[in-house]
C-alpha cells in the first residue's frame, strides 16, 4: 500500500529520518568532541570502548559516539612525561571537554588551556595541589571528583593493623614526583601515629627506583606494605606483586585490580563508580553548565577486596570482624 505523502512523512519523522525537500527536515545533529588523557596503553581487546564505564555512562546520558559525539582518546603507555604533548594535541583539536585520569593528566590538561573544560579524576586532593580554588566553587576552568585522601589513608591503615594485628613497621611505596600521591603519603604518615605504627617512606621517581626500594625492604623486613596507586606504580604493578609474593609479604592496595592479582588486600572507590560520575560532569557541561560552578565531587562508592588465596599463602587467618565487611572475596 502507498503511503500519502503526509504519511510518509510522519513515518520518516517517528523513526528519526529526515525528509528531503520538507519544511519538517531537522538539521544536521551537531558533533561534540571529547578529548581524554589516560595514563596506561591502549587496550587491545576489540570491544573495549563497549565496556568502558565512560563511554556506556556517557550513551546512556544521551551522548553516542558515532551519531552526536567523537572521543579523542591520548594514552600516555605508562610515560606521564608525554601527557603535555597529549594535552596539547587535544587543544590543537578544539575539543569541547578534556577527561583526565591522573595527576600529571590533569596538571597538564590544566597548563594546556585555560578555557577548555577539564574534568579530573584520580587527581588526589585538589585544593592541595592547587588544581582548584575549592571544593564548592573550583574557579576556573577545572572541576571533576577529588579523592578523600585522609579519611581513606587511615581507614586503608586501620584495615591493614586489623589484617596483620602484629603491625608495627610498614613501608610505604609511592610516587614521590607526584603532588596529589605526596599528599596521600603524608596522610598515611598523620594516620600512623595514633595507631601505634611506625612508617618507613620508600619514594620512587622512575622505573629504575623500584629495585632501590625493593631491596631497602629485603633488608628492613617491614611488616607489611602500604601502596600508593598512580600511573608510574600501576605500570609496575606485576613487579610489586611479584616481590611481595616473593617475600611473603601483607600489602595494602588503593584499587581493587590489585587484589585481584594477587595482593592482600584494596581499599577504595569503585573505579567504574568514578568514571559514570565524571560522565555527569561532562553531560552537564555540554548542556551549558560552566566548571568553575560545578563543585568538586567526592567518591560516592567504597570498595573492599580481599584475598584469601593470598592470605593462605601468607599464613594469615584474616578475622571475621573484615571479613564480614569485604565487597569481594578471593578464594
Amino acid at each position: 500500500m502507498r503511503l500519502p505523502a503526509f504519511g510518509l512523512t510522519l513515518v520518516l519523522a517517528l523513526t528519526g529520518l529526515s525528509v528531503p525537500g520538507s519544511v519538517d527536515a531537522q538539521p544536521p545533529t551537531k558533533v561534540v568532541r571529547i578529548g581524554t588523557l589516560l595514563p596506561p596503553a591502549r587496550p587491545t581487546a576489540p570491544d573495549w570502548k563497549e565496556r568502558w564505564a565512560l563511554a556506556k555512562a556517557l550513551r546512556e546520558l544521551g551522548w553516542v559516539e558515532g551519531k552526536n559525539l567523537a572521543i579523542e582518546d591520548r594514552w600516555a603507555e605508562g610515560k606521564t612525561e608525554r601527557f603535555p604533548a597529549l594535552a596539547a594535541e587535544l587543544v590543537g583539536l578544539k575539543v569541547d571537554v578534556i577527561v583526565t585520569v591522573s595527576w600529571p593528566a590533569a596538571v597538564a590538561a590544566k597548563n594546556a588551556t585555560a578555557t577548555i573544560p577539564v574534568v579530573i579524576v584520580g587527581a588526589g586532593d585538589p585544593v592541595g595541589t592547587g588544581l582548584v580554588k575549592s571544593l564548592a566553587r573550583p574557579g576556573g576552568n577545572v572541576t571533576g571528583l577529588g579523592d578523600l585522601d585522609t579519611e581513606l589513608s587511615a581507614k586503608r591503615l586501620e584495615l591493614l593493623k586489623e589484617a596483620v594485628p602484629k603491625l608495627s613497621r610498614v613501608a610505604v611505596l609511592w610516587n614521590a614526583g607526584d603532588s596529589g600521591m605526596t599528599l596521600r603519603m603524608r596522610a598515611i604518615q598523620a594516620a600512623s601515629r595514633p595507631l601505634g605504627v611506625t612508617v618507613r617512606p620508600l619514594g620512587v621517581h622512575s622505573v629504575e627506583d623500584f629495585e632501590v626500594a625493593f631491596t631497602a625492604m629485603t633488608q628492613e623486613r617491614p611488616d607489611a606494605l602500604f601502596v600508593v596507586a598512580d600511573p608510574l606504580v600501576g605500570t609496575n604493578r606485576k613487579r610489586i606483586l611479584d616481590f611481595t609474593a616473593r617475600h611473603r609479604l601483607p600489602a595494602m592496595f588503593e584499587l581493587r585490580l590489585y587484589a585481584v592479582d594477587g595482593g592482600l588486600m584494596a581499599y577504595g572507590p569503585n573505579q567504574d563508580g568514578r568514571l559514570r560520575q565524571a560522565a555527569a560532569f561532562v553531560d552537564k557541561i555540554l548542556k551549558g553548565a560552566r566548571p568553575a560552578d560545578l563543585p568538586v565531587e567526592q567518591p560516592m562508592r567504597f570498595e573492599l577486596v580481599l584475598n584469601l588465596r593470598t592470605a593462605k599463602a601468607l599464613g594469615l587467618d584474616l578475622p571475621q570482624s573484615i571479613l564480614i565487611r569485604a565487597d569481594e572475596v578471593m578464594r
